[in-house]
């Protein structure tokens, strides 16, 4: 995962850690630095760093956020090709999900509604059984498109789906 996309993905947690149900701007980022950690960081060089403008943080930055965000200063750098590792390895499996569902909704922070259909499940009480239930409503012909036109109608009053994208039925297995 590059820098950029570390940052991004703090930002996220911590917007969802502080209940704001979404990330945090950079503006809150910084103004919550300055006021807690009581050093400033301006929302220029934050933006520069997150559009990938400024590939490496300056080792006082890097401390700084480190501190705030309450992670290694080490996580804070471009991991190698090929390496993966887990921001918090303790953490349980519903919380495990939680974050990846967290992490996949920044991912597709274009597509608005894949995003907040990414959060919701990560904020429900049991964002598993979301998933498990997801699954055998995909597994039951055709009850998915049923339930599209019936809880989103917008979504077949259009030509076709959002993005061109053809739905089709899910094979069981």
């Amino acid at each position: 995962m590059k820098l950029c996309d570390k940052i991004r993905y703090l930002r996220e947690v911590e917007g969802s850690l502080r209940g704001l149900g979404r990330a945090m701007t950079q503006g809150e980022l910084v103004r919550a630095i300055a006021e807690e950690m009581g050093e400033p960081m301006s929302q220029s060089y934050l933006s520069q760093i997150e559009s990938g403008s400024r590939p490496h943080l300056t080792n006082t930055s890097r401390l700084l956020l480190a501190k705030f965000f309450k992670v290694h200063p080490g996580y804070l750098v471009d991991d190698p090709e090929g390496y993966h590792a887990e921001l918090l390895s303790d953490l349980g499996l519903e919380d495990k999900l939680d974050l990846w569902l967290v992490g996949g909704a920044e991912r597709f922070r274009r597509d608005a509604e894949l995003r907040r259909a990414l959060l919701a499940i990560s904020k429900h009480e049991d964002s598993r059984a979301c998933l498990l239930l997801l699954e055998s409503v995909l597994e039951m012909p055709s009850l998915a498109e049923r339930l599209l036109e019936l809880l989103r109608p917008s979504v077949n009053a259009t030509a076709g789906p959002p993005g061109g994208v053809e739905r089709r039925a899910y094979p069981r297995g």
